[in-house]
């Protein structure tokens, strides 16, 4: 677990990249955590992470907000669950699957 066993509180910076579609001067982060965490999760690198869990009240508020988050893709959820020690069932991206279904089922 590099990423969480290299933490140490401090000054990191998201990678404003990560937000590219957005004004980051006006950006309000605590408003927009959950796509801060999605782009980070999807998108960061280490340097991302650390800046996150800075922002969001570290590992355990990292680990909460993603926790709620509706979408993360298959491989997004195995690293999340494995990473932060989760169980799929702790999150709403999961719980909320509807099944696939069909469109114009004739």
């Amino acid at each position: 677990m590099v990423i969480l066993d290299k933490y140490k509180p401090g000054s990191h910076s998201i990678n404003h990249s990560l937000l590219w579609e957005y004004d980051i001067d006006n950006f309000d982060w605590h408003n927009s955590k959950s796509l801060v965490v999605q782009r980070v999760i999807e998108l960061g690198e280490p340097e991302d992470y650390y800046a996150a869990f800075d922002l969001y009240d570290g590992i355990e508020g990292f680990r909460e907000i993603i926790k709620t988050l509706p979408y993360l893709s298959d491989i997004d959820i195995n690293f999340v669950c494995l990473f932060f020690n989760l169980k799929r069932e702790e999150l709403r991206c999961c719980t909320r699957r509807q099944s696939n279904q069909k469109h114009w089922n004739f």
